[in-house]
């Protein structure tokens, strides 16, 4: 993307006026998508965004530039312009030496560049027609298709020099059912680090199948209870709400700044000894799987959260410089444009031992839920609501009606102290993009069957 000496001269030039670390990203990507909405196929777009940041240290103050001219000149111009921001003092000239570090990428069998329009198209009309086919009350179906390459490098004045190559592609179905209670939605979403050997995996007719289904499941929901009750989450279904309620809380930035309800607690008691909470970019093909993060460093295992005991925090390379650490490999940006930040990428629950069937058994009353849909939460306190797109109630340990209209309401480490039954079922939930200071990044979640013992469920019944 780009050699080794423009590379050098560029931070060499990010360095002249004295700043103690300089980085380079360089970003090309290349991105498709299709939408299909009401039968018809509204949007076929493609694109490509290419440039570089530089990043410039010194101190505490970071000064940062980007541009979309890769050649010399404009690299020089942006590495002064970081440095300026940086308001580096001393001058001289600082010779930087950069290696090619090897990394193995993923290995794409098939190219989303290299399939027709026209393929892709295809599927977006397959679903269409197996969603209508499950009825007639079925009376919006929008199916989306989208795939992206990125291929990125970083270098920086440490020597660094390391490239990856991101390829992923994403397929999701949305149903609106029309009845006596109104319009009710269903989604299913599939999104892989993979090529468009994805559909070699995923019927996409099937897909449209289960999401036609549950729109149609709620047309005869009935309004969910209100109370605090037993709470049992579907395995993959409960991610999001860990990821938002706990795991923002433990990225070092938040940490650093207070604004998190685990700020100071390494080495205490956090969560029930069943949860072991797990961040892990290396979960080849999973949404947030990378080789390397946006600062160079490569993919980790990293355990948060050891039999409810708070291991540690997900980390950036400049937060972990000032405590003495490696960075943990959370360092992730949007693009070329933006500053990196301490961001999460496949962020789970891992497995425990019980039998999930005899979860919901034990459990006399309460609610099930199959899906999580969005919600807020205060990072600081860890207080959170989050909407139930598809649930039952349990009566007598059972599965019984569907119900509607209902939010979750607790507090993301109480949830996590409350658990105290965990399947053997483990599944990542949908691919999604989280949001942190108007970044987005793509991210993964997941869970076994799980059980809290007490949740406030929000509900419109009387």
């Amino acid at each position: 993307m780009l050699d080794r000496d423009l590379t050098e001269r560029t931070l060499q030039a990010a360095l002249r006026r004295g700043g103690d670390f300089a980085e380079i990203f360089v970003e090309d990507k290349t991105s498709s998508s299709a939408l299909l909405d009401d039968g018809r196929v509204e949007r076929v777009t493609s694109g490509r965004d290419r440039g570089a940041g530089i990043r410039v240290v010194v101190g505490e103050t970071t000064g940062f530039a980007h541009t979309a001219d890769l050649s010399a000149r404009g690299l020089e111009a942006a590495a002064e312009a970081a440095a300026a921001a940086a308001r580096g003092a001393g001058g001289g000239d600082r010779v930087v030496r950069v290696e090619p570090t090897p990394v193995e990428h993923d290995r794409v069998r098939v190219a989303p560049a290299e399939v027709a329009k026209t393929v892709k198209v295809e599927l977006l009309t397959r679903a269409d027609e197996a969603a209508r086919a499950q009825g007639s009350a079925i009376t919006q179906v929008t199916a989306r298709y989208g795939d992206s390459r990125r291929r990125i490098l970083v270098a920086n004045s440490d020597g660094l020099f390391v490239e990856d190559d991101q390829t992923r592609t994403l397929f999701s179905v949305a149903c609106v059912a029309t009845g006596d209670t109104g319009m009710q939605t269903g989604r299913e979403t599939v999104g892989r680090t993979v090529g468009f050997e994805l559909f070699e995996e995923t019927d996409v007719a099937e897909l449209a199948r289960r999401a036609a289904r549950r729109a149609l499941t709620k047309l005869g929901a009935r309004p969910a209870p209100s109370g605090t009750m037993p709470v049992v989450v579907a395995a993959g279904g409960g991610g999001v709400l860990f990821h938002e309620a706990c795991g923002h809380g433990l990225e070092a930035d938040l940490v650093a700044k207070s604004a998190s309800a685990f700020a100071g607690r390494v080495g205490e008691q956090v969560a029930s000894p069943l949860v072991t909470l797990v961040d892990d970019a290396t979960m080849s093909g999973e949404w947030g799987h990378f080789a390397i993060d946006d600062e160079g460093h490569r993919a980790a295992h990293n355990v948060l959260i050891r039999e409810g005991v708070l291991t540690d925090y997900m980390w950036d390379m400049l937060r972990a410089r000032r405590e003495g650490r490696a960075s943990s490999g959370n360092g992730r940006r949007q693009s070329y444009e933006h500053l990196p930040m301490v961001r999460m990428t496949n962020t789970f629950i891992a497995n425990g031992d019980d039998d999930p069937e005899a979860i919901i058994a034990d459990t006399p009353r309460g609610v099930y839920v199959a899906q999580l849909g969005g919600g807020q939460v205060n990072t600081a306190t860890g207080d959170f609501v989050f909407g139930m797109t598809e649930a039952y109630l349990i009566e007598n340990g059972r599965i019984t009606e569907p119900i509607r209209e209902g939010n979750l309401i607790g507090n993301g480490p109480e949830v996590l102290r409350r658990i105290d039954a965990l399947g053997d079922d483990f599944a990542m939930g949908s691919p999604g993009t989280c949001g942190k200071d108007g970044q987005g990044v793509p991210v993964g979640d997941g869970t076994p069957t799980l059980r809290v013992t007490a949740l406030t469920v929000g509900g419109t019944a009387a």
